[in-house]
């Protein structure tokens, strides 16, 4: 989960530092220059990063609890 977690928060960086990548790597333009993907982008991302980091945590803490 914590390596899910490093993915999702790299995109959402990669996204709000470098917003053409999309268009660049997958040479295709989904909104027509309006951003609204790449804001789709980073609010996916702000979800999943926060929902991967708390499963993460949980898994940490479960570990710690089963291996004491």
């Amino acid at each position: 989960m914590a390596g899910l977690a490093c993915a999702s928060a790299l995109l959402l960086l990669m996204t709000l530092v470098w917003r053409d990548w999309i268009e660049i790597v997958f040479r295709v333009d989904p909104d027509q220059g309006s951003g609204s993907a790449e804001w789709l982008i980073v609010a996916a991302s702000t979800v999943s990063t926060a929902v991967f980091s708390v499963c993460a945590r949980i898994e940490w803490r479960h570990m710690r609890r089963v291996t004491a």
